[in-house]
């Protein structure tokens, strides 16, 4: 599936769109943690949760946990939240 890397994580992938499989989100990062070291501690806590910085949409629907499965195909997008004031 095609997965939309945020600019803040482009070092790590040299492209804003990268190609990954996985039955569940959790395999998705796995599966790019392979092809890109360090990607997903940048967005995956040590107690395997989502850091609260990142949203991941899949398909335009929010995921907050590694174990939701995923369609073949969906469109996996990245997002890392900003704040600021």
């Amino acid at each position: 599936m095609q997965v939309l890397i945020p600019s803040a994580l482009r070092s790590y992938t040299g492209a804003s769109r990268v190609q990954a499989s996985g039955a569940t989100l959790g395999e998705v990062l796995a599966d790019l943690e392979r092809q890109f070291p360090g990607l997903r501690f940048r967005m995956v806590d040590e107690q395997d949760r989502i850091r609260p910085h990142m949203r991941v949409f899949v398909d335009g629907q929010a995921l907050h946990t590694l174990a939701q499965p995923l369609r073949p195909g969906a469109d996996v997008n990245i997002v890392q939240a900003l704040s600021g004031g």
